[in-house]
Order: structure tokens, then sequence, then C-alpha cells
């Protein structure tokens, strides 16, 4: 592993075979806060019925996830940019640990929310740190191809997640869900503490100062280069989060799939990122990440338009809407690796407060889009759809205005 890392830092485009086990570390990381997502999506109901809410205010604990990942990664850039890469991502995973503990362990909503937010405050380092290790080590398009690497990996969480959620339903019903995400926070921060190397040398690090951090962000938030990517991600992953947010109702609820047969299809969708994450490593072999990203966008708010009419309309039941929502998370699978790296190449004095700003605008808008499904629940496809509609149509307008050619 150092020798790894030697070889990375001696380039700025490593070797496929050198950096294969730091990615699979990054990969297993970048994993955690899907994990937490997806994991319980199948126990929605359970949880609703027990603790004697309606649906739409548990889908609120998703919401509330994703919220409290926007404000922790705001809050871990200037702390990964200033202390390093290992030391605040082994405090977030002790977090992540105890608030899942104390999630398997909550008796009303109110706690379960506030247990929620905590979580995802810890599991939001998770988030930061894999990006700004990847900046750390690789130039622009090398990156893409990483950031590929990292989608395989993390393509198969909604694969697995939701699987794993429904069998441990079926046998420890959805407070065992907790206790076995609390496990994997213990797990990764064993992981991180013997495989993953520091990548931030101490002459690099910036000082923590508020003021500092501010005009950071402020920066960011102001230049072309950065902000569009960014809302075009967050417009992206307000998609995913709306689909997230709806799919329960809509294939259990509505359609009378069973938790079991819903985890097949939240897989199956989960495929197309895998496969279009690897198809993106293809493509950048002889196009660039710009043009790659135009193309995906596009094939995403087609796919979309589709799927609102189809959920308006209620054609054909529920295999249409897997085969849209097939389509529209390929697409994702495509955009995630090549937003990253043109969002995160021109600040590499900064990357972990990069990393963290496209987190949180990301986040803040998915967080929205899936409140919003929350919200307008109806018993019926609508919300979920026009919501992954109107998504991926604003990221193609704002990627055609703000990335353009």
């Amino acid at each position: 592993m150092v020798e790894d890392v030697a070889v990375m830092r001696e380039s700025p485009v490593a070797p496929a075979r050198a950096g294969r086990s730091l990615v699979v570390v990054l990969g297993a990381l970048t994993v955690l806060g899907p994990f937490a997502i997806d994991m319980y999506l199948p126990a929605l109901p359970q949880i609703a019925r027990e603790l004697g809410v309606e649906m739409g205010a548990v889908e609120l604990t998703l919401s509330v996830f994703m919220i409290g990942v926007a404000v922790g990664q705001a809050f871990y850039g200037p702390i990964v940019d200033r202390w390093g890469r290992r030391g605040p991502l082994l405090i977030g995973m002790a977090v992540f640990t105890v608030a899942a503990v104390a999630c398997a362990r909550a008796q009303s909503l109110g706690a379960l929310l506030a247990w929620r937010l905590v979580m995802a405050l810890g599991g939001s380092a998770s988030m930061v740190v894999p990006r700004a290790v990847v900046r750390d080590f690789f130039n622009e398009r090398e990156s893409a191809r990483v950031y590929s690497l990292l989608m395989l990996i993390l393509g198969a969480s909604p694969i697995l997640a939701p699987t794993v959620g429904g069998q441990l339903l079926a046998v420890t019903g959805w407070r065992g869900i907790f206790w076995a995400l609390a496990a994997l926070g213990v797990v990764f921060a064993a992981t991180v503490a013997w495989w993953l190397p520091e990548s931030l040398p101490r002459a690099q690090r910036v000082p923590l100062e508020l003021g500092r951090a501010l005009r950071t962000y402020g920066r960011l938030l102001v230049d072309r280069r950065f902000i569009g990517p960014a809302l075009a991600a967050g417009c992206t992953l307000g998609a995913i989060f709306t689909y997230v947010a709806g799919s329960p109702a809509v294939f259990i609820e509505l359609h009378g799939l069973t938790p079991a047969q819903f985890a097949l299809v939240f897989g199956f969708n989960g495929l197309g990122l895998v496969v279009a994450s690897q198809v993106n490593r293809w493509l950048l072999r002889t196009h660039a990440p710009r043009v790659v990203l135009l193309g995906a966008f596009l094939t995403m708010a087609v796919a979309g338009l589709a799927l609102a009419l189809v959920g308006a309309t209620g054609w054909g039941g529920w295999l249409p809407l897997v085969a849209l929502l097939f389509v529209t998370l390929s697409s994702a699978g495509v955009i995630f690796p090549n937003i990253a790296a043109l969002a995160m190449a021109p600040f590499g004095e900064v990357a972990g407060s990069a990393s963290a700003m496209l987190g949180t605008v990301q986040f803040t808008v998915g967080a929205g889009a899936g409140a919003l499904t929350g919200l307008l629940h109806n018993g019926t496809a609508v919300p979920m759809t026009a919501g992954v509609a109107g998504c991926a149509v604003t990221g193609w307008i704002i990627v055609r205005i703000l990335v353009g050619r």
C-alpha cells in the first residue's frame, strides 16, 4: 500500500494497478451513506405501522438524513484541509456508529428523526474524504476514470442494501437493520485505521479559520467552473432521491410488490449505475468528460419526461416505470464521475473544501426534492415520476447554460 501511494505521488496520472487497493478502500467508504439510505427502504411501511404514523411522515427520515449529509459535508471541508483526511474520517465513523445504535433503540418518530440527523452528520465524512483523496492523486481525466471505478463499487449498494435489508427485516424487524449499519460503521473505521494512507502532506494543509473557510466557499459558489457542475449534480441527485423517497410507496403500496420483490426492482435499477459507470470509462478514452456529460444529461431528460407521462397515465402498470427508471439511473452512472471531475479539477489547493461544497450542493437539492416527494404523497406515482422528470430536465438546462461545450 505504501508503494502504491508513492507511485501515485510521483505522477499525476497513476497506473491502473498502482492505486487499485486505494480505490477499493475508497469505494468501500463511499457505500456507507447509500447503505444508510437504501438498506432500510423495505422497512418503511413496517416502521410507519410500529410507530403509528403515516407513510409520508416516515419518508421524512430520508430527507432529514440528506439534510444532515449536506450540512455535515460543509462542516468537514475545512476540517480535512486543515487536519488531513484520516483523523476527521475516523471521528465521523464513530459518530455514525453511535447514532445507528440510537436509531435501533428509537421509540418514536421524533427520536428516529433526531438520530438519523446525527447519523448523517457522522457519515458525511465518508463522502467528503474519498473525493478529496482522489483529487490529491489524480488529474481531471484520470480522476473521472477513478470516480467511475468508485461508481462500480457504489453502484452495488442499491443492489445489495435493499436485499440485505429485506432479509434482515424478515428475521430481526426494522431495528436489526440499524444494528447492522452500526456494525458497518465499526468495520469501516477499522478499515480506515489500518489501510487508508494520509494523502495530504502537512506542508499543504490550510490554516483553519472561519473567515478563510467562508471566503473559500464563497469563491467556489460564484465560480462558473464549480457552480455549474455542482448544481447539475444536485439535480441528478435530486432525481435519485425523489426515486428513493417515493419508490416504496409506488411499488409496495400502489402496485402491491412484496418487500423482497421491491428489493429486486431496486437492485435491478442499481445495476444500471454499475454498467453505465464502466461504459463511461470506455467513453473517456476517446471523448472529453464534458462531451460525455452532455449526452448523458440529454438521455436522462428524455427518459424522465417519458417516466412522467407513464406515471400520470398509469399506462402498462409497474413494468414501464422500472424500465424508464433504469435508463434514468444509468444516465446518472455516467453523469456523476464526469461532473465530479469537472467540478474538482481547478481547485486542487482546496480539494477538501471543494469536495465538501460539491456534496453540500448536491445533497441540499436532493433533500429538497426528496422532502417534496414525501409532502406531496397522494397514493399515486405522480409525485415520484414528475419529480424525477423535473430534476432531470432542470439538470440538462443547467449543463447547457453553465457548463456548455
